[in-house]
């Protein structure tokens, strides 16, 4: 995989987009190719073309399994950011996890 496309996903954003932002960093300290966004759980349907991986807060949980029948057509796993990622901002490990998932190893 050439690039790495990530969306973020929790209610205002705010939160999720610290954490794209410092998955950003992560990523481009690793050198890999990586496009990480943020957006409101209202609006994920309409990116699962052109995402590799859906990631949702963990206060979404209750989301995942209509967000996996959403992406499946797309082959787009959905994950649930752990809480100790998510609550630490922690964009290295939450780009293991999107990579994990991807099952892509550096």
């Amino acid at each position: 995989m050439d690039q790495i496309r990530i969306l973020l996903c929790c209610g205002a954003g705010m939160s999720s987009g610290l954490l794209a932002q410092k998955a950003r960093k992560a990523a481009k300290k690793r050198g890999l190719e990586a496009t990480i966004e943020a957006r409101s759980e209202s609006e994920a349907g309409q990116y699962f073309s052109t995402i590799d991986v859906l990631m949702l807060g963990p206060h979404y949980v209750h989301l995942q399994e209509e967000m996996k029948a959403l992406g499946k057509p797309y082959g787009v796993p959905v994950v649930v950011i752990p809480q100790s990622i998510y609550g630490m901002l922690d964009g290295e490990q939450l780009l293991d996890l999107a990579m994990e998932s991807l099952q892509i190893k550096e």
